[in-house]
């Protein structure tokens, strides 16, 4: 039978009461009956119920984190450093998949039926409606990978993605392409738009450099082949910007189809740096994003609306720069 609290106070010499006030976070109890409790904790094996305790601190220490996009492996990475993160400072992550789903209120509701202290909505597609219908029901937000504003009406930590277009585009630039091209995300997502934007922006300064452009059905391996097979039946570029890795990664696939050696006939440059575009095969030239940094800024976040629910949105916007792989022409 599993240990209770009464068999851990019994062997303390305490009262139940107190040995709830030691596992219980901020409330009082005297360092000599702590060592007692904890002495007979370890001895028992003791664990504190979870739910229990939440139950007298109103606070389930739950945190939704929502993302709508499993089929791209940056997600892998970022649920990974998530989920570690959360965990590391006593949180616990509920995650929910909303993989077609474009309308808060189901993830809205169910998030306040399991009590979760706040949410972290972890996408570069949904729209900030989307984590303020969250803000507007009462449930402290987070929106990780958001897009960028001066004056956010939730929290916002990511990048400047249109700043990452324009980015892109200097890349291609100095490297001498004539011919260019972006092939990004689905034409609703609001990073695809921002990145295409930048991307646009800058080479309207070049009106010497002809450019082409589409919109991916999605952010998938799948999607970027099918995409740059579509190029090559009609006029290829000399170099794309694809506004993602595993976009990029599906593009390669349909060069090297085509018998066509990426760098050297055609370059592409992607933007996320994940961990498989490291990988000799793929070796791929990209525009890093900080992750590592964006999600311990937004863990940060969640832990000081907790303790400030009615804390001042604010924009954390984290600087990106280019990784030099294999797959541009070098810069002269």
């Amino acid at each position: 039978m599993s240990v209770t609290l009464k068999d851990v106070a019994a062997l303390a010499g305490v009262s139940r009461s107190a040995v709830s006030r030691t596992f219980t976070e901020g409330a009082s109890v005297s360092a000599k009956t702590r060592s007692k409790v904890e002495k007979a904790a370890h001895e028992l094996g003791y664990s504190p119920n979870a739910l229990a305790s939440s139950l007298t601190t109103g606070r389930t220490k739950l945190i939704g984190l929502i993302s709508n996009n499993f089929h791209n492996p940056i997600f892998l990475e970022v649920f990974d450093q998530f989920t570690r993160a959360l965990q590391e400072r006593g949180l616990r992550p509920l995650i929910v998949n909303l993989t077609d789903e474009t309308e808060p209120a189901n993830s809205v509701r169910m998030l306040r039926q399991y009590s979760v202290d706040a949410a972290i909505v972890a996408s570069s597609t949904l729209p900030p409606s989307f984590a303020k219908a969250f803000h507007d029901a009462g449930v402290p937000v987070v929106h990780t990978f958001g897009r960028s504003a001066t004056s956010p009406e939730v929290h916002v930590v990511g990048i400047d993605n249109v700043e990452c277009g324009r980015m892109a585009a200097r890349e291609l630039l100095a490297r001498g392409y004539k011919r260019v091209g972006y092939l990004g995300g689905p034409k609703n997502a609001t990073s695809a738009l921002d990145r295409y934007r930048g991307f646009m922006e800058e080479l309207a300064n070049h009106p010497e450099i002809d450019v082409t452009h589409c919109f991916a059905d999605a952010y998938s391996f799948e999607a970027g082949r099918a995409e740059m097979l579509r190029f090559l039946e009609d006029t290829t570029a000399q170099a794309y910007f694809c506004g993602d890795d595993i976009l990029s990664v599906g593009a390669l696939s349909a060069l090297k189809d085509h018998g066509l050696q990426p760098g050297q006939e055609i370059g592409i440059i992607g933007l996320n740096d994940m961990e498989m575009s490291r990988w000799e095969s793929v070796d791929l030239t990209t525009i890093h994003q900080p992750i590592k940094q964006i999600i311990t800024s937004s863990v940060d976040l969640i832990e000081e609306m907790l303790k400030e629910p009615q804390r001042y949105p604010e924009a954390r916007i984290f600087p990106c720069r280019v990784i030099e792989r294999g797959t541009l022409r070098p810069r002269p």
